[in-house]
């Protein structure tokens, strides 16, 4: 699933290609909103929250979510796709750029003046102009006993950190994801670290967190299963999907730096994208 810097990117560069100009194609390829049409309208602009995409386009927003495959690719009008087009999911073009999402895991469309009712539900966003470590670190402190690894991931608490980040940081911590939140030491440092590093990413495609970006070389120990620790020499451990109840999602960390904690932490609350 793409990380937070990764959609801010994306928004980005279709703030850049469509902001201020006037739409003049719109195929949404959903079921839920395949009748609405937006030609004709302005597009005011393009934002993310969090791992969401809003598009502003006259009084409505465009909102989508990646998930796990989705990605929005820019064309000319009449550009050739680099994807299928049977996994186009909505395609926005105006005079001079093509919008395409591809395999989107979620799109819908409604008043613009409705959207804190669709992400309002998030909490403060690490790469938002209005980033505030102070509410995060009181959103996470809400449940104590819960495991940080879930806790990171659960983007009421902050919007923007995936698995890859979730992965990094509670190594960076050493702590392991199972942790219990009130156990992590120096629990704002791994906020400020969170903040710093998807600060540090938003501009480049690849995810680093080692400070290397040779490849191979970007991370601690996301994919890294069964190589050396970086710090200690330690094989780095997988806990695959199901053989948990940290989430859905697969986790990588040094057993030594990192050991399992005695008393996990609750990870059965749902976490919400």
């Amino acid at each position: 699933m793409p990380e937070g810097d990764t959609v801010w990117r994306s928004a980005r560069n279709l703030d850049r290609a469509l902001a201020g100009q006037v739409l003049t194609r719109c195929d949404l390829r959903v079921p839920s909103v395949a009748t609405v049409d937006l030609t004709g309208q302005p597009v005011h602009g393009v934002v993310s929250r969090g791992k969401h995409l809003l598009m502003r386009i006259g009084e409505s927003t465009v909102h989508s979510h990646l998930k796990m495959e989705g990605s929005w690719h820019l064309y000319p009008p009449e550009g050739r796709w680099r994807r299928p087009a049977h996994s186009a999911r909505a395609v926005l073009g105006t005079a001079t750029a093509t919008a395409v999402g591809f395999s989107l895991g979620m799109l819908e469309v409604f008043p613009t003046a409705d959207e804190a009712a669709h992400v309002g539900h998030l909490g403060p966003d690490l790469l938002g102009a209005d980033w505030d470590a102070a509410e995060a670190l009181a959103r996470l402190g809400r449940e104590p006993g819960r495991a940080v690894g879930q806790a990171l991931l659960d983007q009421r608490n902050l919007a923007g950190v995936g698995n890859i980040y979730r992965c990094e940081l509670c190594f960076l911590a050493g702590v392991h994801p199972l942790t219990a939140v009130a156990d992590v030491p120096a629990l704002p440092r791994l906020i400020d670290r969170a903040h710093r590093l998807l600060l540090l990413n938003r501009e480049q495609a690849a995810i680093v967190t080692t400070g290397s970006t040779r490849r191979g070389e970007e991370n601690w120990v996301y994919g890294r299963a069964g190589r050396p620790c970086r710090r200690c020499g330690t094989p780095i451990r997988k806990d695959q999907a199901g053989n948990t109840d940290l989430d859905v999602r697969e986790y990588w960390f040094c057993p030594t730096c990192q050991p399992v904690p005695v008393h996990p932490g609750d990870a059965v609350v749902p976490a919400a994208d």
